[in-house]
C-alpha cells in the first residue's frame, strides 16, 4: 500500500474551487492508500503579514476537512508545526539544494512580484521545506494538478541529489495526477481564489451561497432575456455539469432557445449548490460543536506522524555522518 503525501495552506473555509480540485481526491485516495494529509501552518508564513486569524484558519480547515469525509481513523490529520522534525530536515536538505534550482522557480519569482516588500528567505526555500514535507513521511504519491507537477519535479531532484550523495534514503515521490477541474470564479475569468474574492464558501450559508450565485459572470453577449446563450462559454452553465448532472441537458436546451433567462439560472444554480452541501454543512456543525474534537484530532495525528518523522530524521542524519552507526 502506497503513502500518500498532501499538504494545504490554512487559508480559512474552503470554496467550491479546493473542494472539486482537491478535497474530493482526499477523501477518494484514503479508501486505498495510507494516506498523510497535513495543515502547512509554517507555508502560510512565507505570506502573511500578520497572524491573528492562523489558529482560527487551522480550525476552519480542519472541519471542512473532517465534514468533506477524510477520516482521522485512515489517514494521518495533523499541523506542519507540531511535528517540528520538519524544520529540521528543511535545514538538512538546504544544504544539498543549490541556490541556482531555487531562484528559477516560476512561483518564486512571481511572488517576489506580488510582495516586493516581503521577499523573504522562506519565499526562496519554500520547495525545500515542500521536500521536506513529502520525504519526512516518506511520502511516494502527491496528488497534483498538471500545472504543480514542476514544483514536484524539483522536489524530487533534491531527492535524487541527497540520494546520491548520502545512500538510498527517500523514495522518489510520483505525482498522483487527479483529472481536477479548472474551476473558475464567480467573475468567469480567473481561477477561484480567496485572494481575489472571486469564490464561493462551501461552509456558506444558503443566503450566502445564494447571493454569490446570482453575482456570476454569465454567456456576455447574451443582453436580453429573448437572445439565445451560448453555454460553452457560460460559467454558469459549466458549474452546472458539477451540482446539476442531471439537468444538464435540460438548461443547455433552455439556454440555447431562450426560454430560461440567466437570472433564472444563477437561482437555479444556487439552489443545487445548497442541496449538494447541505449534508457537508449539517456534518460540520455537528462536529464544531464537539468542544475537544478538533483539538483531539491534530494532537492524535501530530503524535501518529511525529513516529514516522522521527525514524527519517534518524536515518537521514546517520547517513549524513551526524550521528554514530545505528544509534537510537
Amino acid at each position: 500500500m502506497s503513502r500518500v503525501f498532501a499538504g494545504a495552506r490554512p487559508t480559512g473555509k474552503l470554496h467550491i474551487g479546493n473542494y472539486l480540485g482537491a478535497i474530493q481526491n482526499f477523501v477518494a485516495l484514503q479508501q486505498e492508500h495510507q494516506c498523510v494529509y497535513c495543515i502547512v501552518d509554517i507555508h502560510a508564513l512565507t505570506t502573511l503579514d500578520e497572524t491573528s486569524m492562523l489558529q482560527d484558519n487551522i480550525r476552519d480547515m480542519l472541519l471542512d476537512w473532517l465534514a468533506a469525509g477524510l477520516d482521522p481513523q485512515k489517514s494521518i490529520l495533523f499541523v506542519q508545526s507540531h511535528v517540528p522534525q520538519v524544520m529540521e530536515l528543511h535545514t538538512l536538505l538546504s544544504m544539498v539544494t543549490p541556490l541556482s534550482w531555487l531562484l528559477r522557480v516560476p512561483s518564486f519569482k512571481e511572488k517576489a512580484r506580488m510582495q516586493p516588500q516581503n521577499v523573504n528567505y522562506g519565499l526562496v526555500g519554500y520547495p525545500v521545506l515542500m521536500t521536506s514535507d513529502i520525504v519526512l513521511y516518506k511520502g511516494e504519491l502527491v496528488p497534483v494538478g498538471e500545472d504543480q507537477i514542476p514544483h514536484l519535479e524539483l522536489a524530487r531532484e533534491i531527492v535524487r541529489r541527497f540520494n546520491s550523495i548520502f545512500g538510498p534514503v527517500f523514495p522518489e515521490p510520483k505525482p498522483q495526477l487527479s483529472e481536477a477541474p479548472m474551476v473558475l470564479g464567480i467573475d468567469g475569468q480567473q481561477k477561484m481564489s480567496k485572494s481575489l474574492n472571486n469564490h464561493i464558501e462551501i461552509a456558506a450559508t444558503p443566503v450566502e451561497t445564494k447571493k454569490r450565485a446570482m453575482m456570476m459572470v454569465t454567456d456576455p453577449q447574451r443582453i436580453y432575456r429573448h437572445q439565445p446563450g451560448r453555454p460553452e462559454v457560460c460559467n454558469v452553465y459549466r458549474m452546472h455539469q458539477f451540482f446539476s448532472p442531471n439537468d444538464v441537458q435540460r438548461v443547455y436546451h433552455e439556454c440555447t432557445h431562450a426560454t430560461i433567462g440567466c437570472v433564472q439560472d444563477k437561482e437555479f444554480l444556487g439552489e443545487q449548490i445548497n442541496k449538494y452541501f447541505a449534508p457537508f454543512r449539517q456534518r460540520r456543525q455537528e462536529i464544531s460543536t464537539q468542544p475537544h474534537y478538533a483539538a483531539d484530532v491534530l494532537a492524535d495525528g501530530a503524535r501518529r506522524a511525529s513516529v514516522i518523522a522521527q525514524e527519517t530524521l534518524r536515518e537521514v542524519k546517520e547517513k549524513m555522518g551526524l550521528l554514530t552507526r545505528n544509534t537510537r
